[in-house]
């Protein structure tokens, strides 16, 4: 990939995190919303807009580390453990899927576990389907790659997020998270499909 692409996947990434924490803003913080549109006040809407952009600005260049990280992560573990790395992969797709249910169940009290449940099952869902377009537009050996890198490194991006005592932002992160950390998965192999050989 040369500059000219990595530029382009930075940017664009950077546009679809901001755009999709603008949009998820307007739902999951309406009420800052409602605030400053009764009575209007232009510059503190203007405020809002640039704050909920400038995060997704952020939660972008978040997963953009991220998945930088994981391709050095996933070459490292390929050469140092060989066959058995598919399998590490999927122990700690599994550990991550657990420790999202059990871990921050058990940090909250009288809460039911079901919330928990579902959070870690629509993440794994929506990896799934995620892994299955990669292999599919690649190969069968990319799944499960593409499954630890939706699964395990978007909930490490995700901490900041589930640390924080409010739930909207809980929510607020995981949408552009997990639509950029897709973006540049399933976009990375036809980058590098363009990249002429020498």
């Amino acid at each position: 990939m040369n500059s000219r692409k990595w530029v382009r996947l930075f940017l664009t990434a950077l546009v679809i995190g901001g755009g999709l924490t603008l949009l998820s803003s307007f739902i999951i913080k309406s009420e800052s919303y409602t605030e400053v549109l009764q009575p209007f006040q232009m510059f503190e809407l203007i405020g809002l807009i640039l704050f909920f952009t400038g995060l997704g600005f952020i939660f972008s260049v978040i997963s953009q580390m991220g998945f930088f990280a994981y391709l050095t992560i996933h070459q490292f573990g390929r050469g140092m453990f060989r066959r058995s790395w598919s399998v590490i992969q999927l122990f700690l797709i599994a550990f991550t899927l657990f420790d999202l249910i059990y871990f921050r169940y058990q940090g909250e009290e009288s809460v039911s576990i079901w919330p928990y449940v579902f959070v870690a099952l629509g993440l794994l869902l929506v990896s799934l389907f995620v892994s299955f377009i990669k292999a599919k537009e690649t190969n069968k050996h990319a799944f499960i790659p593409a499954l630890f890198f939706m699964v395990v490194v978007t909930s490490i991006e995700w901490v900041p997020a589930l640390r924080a005592s409010s739930s909207d932002y809980i929510w607020l992160m995981i949408i552009p998270l997990l639509v950029c950390n897709a973006y540049q998965l399933l976009i990375l192999h036809r980058l590098n499909a363009d990249t002429p050989k020498k």
